[in-house]
């Protein structure tokens, strides 16, 4: 591993001299026209993988189209993850454009993240929900859709992962003042049998709490003001058989929501009734369909895998 230089001539030009790669492979939306043009020069095969221009992207490349079709046009194969990216590097100039789907479906190894016996204990009786990667209102919401759910379920847990986690103690005053009982996740200990939320206020936890839920909902996704950059990859609990919900703005990630609304594994919602009602249908239901979900989602990954390994593997072979 090394760490790229920045992308000013005289570095990047240090850079591939030292180094003097075979095959250069750039991922998702990493596009530096220093180093590409002095790749390309040297003539060292370039390849975009897993390729992603959004809507708002494109329209940027647009205003300076000469330039993007002399850079997109150094490119040896570009592999877009979606259609619409697709269709935006074909007019861009990429020349050699091909579509296998969204490489972060892909799976190689299966987590095994678990959370601690001790809470686990606590928690084994209870009716459990979970709200992901939140931004500011969204907890609020969360916290009326716990107290829809309360009306059923007495034993309801709602869990609450926020984005930013230094947002931890302004989020578990904003639901005291619900009435509710909060408790941290890094203060479980003070966790009873009446705690309505569950804060995580760590980082790089989100796993364990996939793998104890039936229903996800994913944040970035509700905000007016959030509109144009919305929406917060679902992909990994959907992996883990969870159902996802989210709000009317997914922008960023629309083709995999599309993806994973077809399968019928995720669904749109407007206000916390409806997330609530949806969450009790979920909690109802037989977890077979979700097993075949999974599947479906797994071979689509590995499917999307294989085939890039095999366009990857004939610049390698040459």
């Amino acid at each position: 591993h090394q760490f790229l230089p920045l992308d000013v001539p005289i570095f990047t030009d240090k850079f591939l001299e030292h180094w003097k790669p075979n095959l250069s492979i750039f991922i998702d939306s990493e596009i530096w026209p220093n180093i590409l043009f002095q790749t390309n020069k040297k003539k060292i095969p370039l390849l975009l993988i897993n390729a992603r221009i959004t809507k708002k992207s494109f329209d940027r490349w647009r205003l300076v189209s000469s330039f993007a079709k002399n850079i997109f046009g150094k490119f040896d194969l570009c592999i877009a993850s979606n259609k619409e990216s697709e269709n935006f590097l074909k007019i861009l100039g990429a020349k050699n454009v091909k579509n296998y789907g969204n490489l972060k479906f892909s799976n190689t190894k299966k987590n095994i993240n678990k959370l601690e016996n001790d809470f686990i204990d606590k928690i084994k009786n209870r009716k459990i929900w979970c709200a992901a990667s939140t931004h500011p209102s969204e907890e609020i919401f969360c916290a009326k859709t716990h107290l829809e759910l309360k009306k059923i379920y007495r034993d309801i847990l709602t869990i609450i992962i926020p984005r930013h986690i230094n947002r931890a103690n302004e989020i578990h005053n904003q639901l005291s003042n619900l009435n509710l009982k909060v408790v941290k996740y890094t203060n479980f200990t003070e966790f009873k049998d009446d705690t309505d939320v569950l804060l995580v206020d760590t980082y790089g936890e989100a796993v364990k709490f996939y793998n104890i839920s039936k229903c996800v909902f994913i944040g970035k996704s509700l905000s007016e003001s959030l509109k144009d950059v919305s929406g917060q990859n679902p992909i990994e609990p959907s992996r883990l058989g969870c159902k996802i919900f989210h709000g009317p703005n997914v922008s960023n990630f629309k083709d995999v929501y599309e993806y994973l609304s077809s399968l019928n594994a995720a669904k749109k919602v407007e206000n916390p009734k409806e997330l609530s009602q949806m969450i009790i249908n979920e909690l109802k239901a037989d977890k077979t369909n979700n097993y075949e979900i999974v599947e479906k989602i797994e071979n689509y990954g590995t499917n999307t895998l294989n085939n890039v390994i095999k366009e990857i593997k004939i610049y390698i072979n040459n």
